[in-house]
């Protein structure tokens, strides 16, 4: 029948111990604020019902409420200890008549608790529950059946007592102890999952916003992830990028190399920078340069390749133009060295041959015609390498444009050719220096001509282009450029003309640069060319 009633108290005294920790699971795991008044209420109200289930052995009432007393002390503190204590007393002095050994067992109890725990303040509570049951299991032997007599001659039932008792300290521990490190683990868990969220919302934040385009690439050479840069940059829908092969939107001269290259890296475990065109959506080629970086995984064979690649189109077109820059700055110099060289002697030559052309014409006309051919190169090499200071003033590009013309006309009535003029507004002022504007004007114009031997009309339109910008159009109707042709025109000694010095267009450009404006060229075979040249409206 004990045993039974032992029993009972024990499930009683789980059920309260858990109860808490299973509401608090539902609702936070953040701390409670006065934390020990609340544990002592509760344990208060757990010990008087388990005196409330104790049973009675010839006038004196035995439970477990002890149990609950050495929990409180270890966990919560001797303030939580002194309210769960005084509960336990009073609900105690309610059920037997016993007093005297209740009230003096109590305050020795409290008392040596007391002194307990400050004297381990700085233990963990399993090693403080241990040292208090083993205080309690001293006091109550040497108070109960020695001071107060106490079925002295019975100590097996003093025994089961304190087995049961110390069952109860086991259990409670068991169960604090365990939610104890289900909320650490829990909180570990949260607080790695916020640290992964807030790291991979990092990575999301710089993966998405910027210009570079970032791949993971698998062994099987499939992509795993594309950043939203490739939508922006080569115009496909990231879905339809992930169904490609990598092979497809590579140009095809690079396609085999690149494969080779990422192969190699999966191989050897080394990262590599490479360099490679990608095909965008609209059909033209966009370069780039690529940091292809291995990562290993678990069993450490590399698994992935993460690719960090840059639109280097730009900037290829930037080193071209210094290249340009550079080539035509050593060409002005040789330019303006060989002019300067030969022109003396050349004046010389043609003096003399005039002096003599009564004798053998043809021949002298022959000598001069060539010799103007030569003058004529000498003149445009020093106006190509010899810095030019220019004078810009405010002119109306229309008056410069209809002065060319009025020039070339007579030329132009003779082969057959007709100007017809296109005029947005009648003023249209820039700074220049006027006689350069219109030397590029009769260049392109006479270039123009020569294209059209069987004559046609030249279209020349004046606009507005963008803000604070005029546009001339020159349209012909002569032979064409082929189009792989066209990024040509401008380079030095670069022409199409059998007689030509490959100078002309290479001045034209040098000019439009100097009056800050730019040049395009477009044009295809027996169909034309169209010429536009946009220059910077007087503000």
């Amino acid at each position: 029948m004990i045993l039974f009633d032992y029993i009972v108290n024990l499930s009683i005294f789980s059920l309260f111990v858990s109860t808490p920790f299973v509401i608090r699971s539902f609702i936070n795991h953040k701390p409670l604020k006065q934390l020990y008044l609340w544990g002592g209420l509760y344990a208060g109200i757990v010990s008087a019902v388990l005196v409330g289930l104790s049973f009675n052995e010839q006038g004196y009432s035995y439970d477990i409420r002890y149990a609950i007393l050495i929990l409180v002390f270890s966990y919560f503190g001797q303030g939580a200890g002194f309210i769960t204590g005084i509960f336990a007393l009073v609900s105690r002095l309610a059920a037997s008549e016993n007093w005297e050994p209740a009230i003096a067992g109590w305050l020795i109890i409290m008392v040596a608790f007391t002194v307990i725990h400050k004297l381990s303040s700085r233990a963990n509570p399993i090693k403080r529950t241990a040292i208090l049951s083993g205080a309690y299991l001293i006091i109550y032997v040497i108070t109960v059946p020695i001071i107060f007599n106490v079925f002295r001659d019975n100590p097996i039932f003093h025994l089961q007592y304190l087995v049961f008792v110390m069952l109860g300290v086991l259990i409670g521990s068991l169960l604090i102890e365990s939610y104890e490190r289900l909320i650490r683990i829990i909180a570990e868990k949260k607080r790695m999952e916020e640290t992964l969220e807030e790291s991979e919302s990092k990575y999301r934040l710089i993966a998405e916003n910027t210009s570079d385009l970032i791949a993971v690439m698998n062994r099987d050479l499939t992509l795993s992830y594309l950043s939203p840069s490739h939508e922006f940059i080569l115009g496909y829908e990231l879905a339809e990028l992930n169904k490609m092969k990598i092979g497809v939107i590579v140009h095809p001269d690079e396609a085999d190399l690149l494969l080779a290259n990422l192969q190699m890296i999966f191989e050897d475990n080394g990262a590599m920078p490479m360099e490679f065109r990608l095909q965008h959506k609209e059909g033209y080629w966009v370069e780039f340069e690529s940091r292809c970086m291995p990562v290993k995984g678990k069993n450490g064979i590399i698994e992935h390749i993460v690719m960090i690649s840059r639109d280097i189109s730009e900037r290829k077109k930037a080193e071209e133009f210094l290249l340009q820059s550079e080539k035509l700055s050593i060409v002005g110099e040789l330019a303006a060295g060989v002019a300067h060289e030969i022109r003396n002697p050349l004046t010389t030559i043609k003096g003399f041959v005039q002096l003599y052309k009564s004798d053998n014409r043809i021949i002298n006309e022959l000598l001069l015609s060539e010799l103007e051919r030569i003058e004529n190169i000498t003149t445009e090499m020093l106006s190509l390498g010899k810095p030019q200071a220019i004078q810009m003033n405010k002119a109306n590009l229309r008056d410069i444009i209809e002065n060319t013309i009025e020039f070339l006309s007579p030329q132009a009535n003779m082969n057959c050719i007709q100007f017809n003029l296109n005029f947005e507004e009648s003023s249209f002022f820039i700074m220049c220096e006027k006689n350069q504007i219109k030397q590029v004007f009769l260049n392109l114009l006479k270039n123009a001509m020569e294209a059209m031997d069987k004559g046609g009309d030249i279209e020349i339109s004046l606009r507005h282009g963008r803000e604070g910008e005029c546009v001339v159009s020159v349209r012909d109707q002569g032979c064409g450029i082929p189009e792989e042709l066209l990024p040509r025109l401008g380079e030095p000694f670069y022409t199409l003309k059998e007689k030509g010095t490959g100078l002309g267009l290479m001045i034209c450009h040098k000019i439009i640069k100097q009056h800050h404006g730019s040049i395009t060229y477009k044009s295809k075979v027996n169909e034309g060319t169209l010429i536009e040249i946009s220059l910077p409206l007087a503000k």
